[in-house]
């Protein structure tokens, strides 16, 4: 017994290191075998948050909600124990899309940081651009015809569309980012809270082979002054994204958008019903996936 009590450190450590390795040996292989993006669009109320994930583990959050359910939403789908984001990518500055992003930067360590340059004197930007310095990110401001590459292996890249043009000056919606993420076969639209009006900006630069993709995350959480006829004919989704609270304050999404979206049978997903909307693909096929 007392032998025993004398290596009992020992064999703890032999047991501490052996279970140690076999978890990091699951973890490895299973990231090497890992073939799929992920792309979630985040139930954080009333506000735009949608995580993307690639297959050699770079991720990128585009928006952040407006306020703390961020967080809730991250951990909810990412790696347990993970404390860091590649990326960044504001669509604009109002508060349902950058309310959360300060607790984020304040949560995770963050590469660098995208956003359309147009500046605010609201107090949760002036806080957020303060943040960013703080965390010493690389800011960028998107411009059209700019290529971020998630994964270089498996050519997984987001596009940025618009702006294509200094919208410093622009209303805070006709200045938002509009990007599209692409995987092989499988594309997703991000529109944030892009108006009729840059739809017909992007329809003028783009084609519809461009346009053209399966997932389309509606602008504006549905409202009526975004998803144009000409716009839904264009990209052409297979599945539509609206990103919004029950019972909000706007009414949305709004009817005349739902009629269009059944008109063009477009069938549609919303957060509040759904919680986050997960989907994963291979690059050949997607499929959305069980929370």
């Amino acid at each position: 017994m007392k032998n025993f009590k004398k290596y009992l450190p020992y064999i703890l450590l032999a047991i501490i290191f052996i279970v140690g390795f076999v978890v990091w040996r699951i973890i490895y292989i299973s990231s090497q075998d890992n073939i799929y993006l992920k792309v979630v669009f985040l139930d954080v109320g009333q506000g735009d948050a949608i995580y993307i994930e690639a297959p050699n583990g770079k991720q990128i959050l585009v928006d952040g909600g407006p306020d703390a359910q961020i967080l809730k939403r991250l951990a909810e789908v990412m790696p347990f124990g993970d404390r860091s984001i590649d990326m960044i990518l504001t669509t604009h500055g109002d508060m349902d899309h950058i309310g959360g992003l300060s607790l984020v930067l304040d949560r995770y360590k963050v590469s660098s940081f995208i956003e359309n340059g147009i500046s605010s004197d609201s107090k949760v930007y002036k806080e957020l651009e303060e943040d960013i310095i703080k965390e010493k990110a690389k800011k960028i401001i998107a411009k059209r015809g700019m290529r971020i590459v998630l994964d270089l292996d498996k050519n997984i890249y987001l596009d940025i569309l618009y702006p294509d043009r200094d919208v410093t000056k622009q209303d805070s919606n006709d200045g938002s980012v509009v990007c599209k993420l692409v995987y092989g076969n499988e594309s997703f639209m991000l529109t944030g809270d892009a108006t009729t009006y840059v739809e017909n900006a992007i329809g003028w630069n783009e084609t519809g082979a461009t346009l053209h993709s399966q997932v389309l995350k509606l602008g504006h959480h549905g409202s009526k002054t975004s998803s144009s006829e000409l716009w839904l004919e264009k990209v052409k989704p297979q599945i539509a994204i609206i990103s919004v609270d029950e019972n909000n304050n706007y009414g949305h999404p709004h009817k005349e958008t739902l009629d269009k979206l059944n008109k063009l049978n477009i069938p549609y997903l919303l957060t509040y019903k759904e919680g986050n909307i997960i989907f994963e693909t291979d690059g050949v096929s997607l499929a959305q996936k069980k929370r």
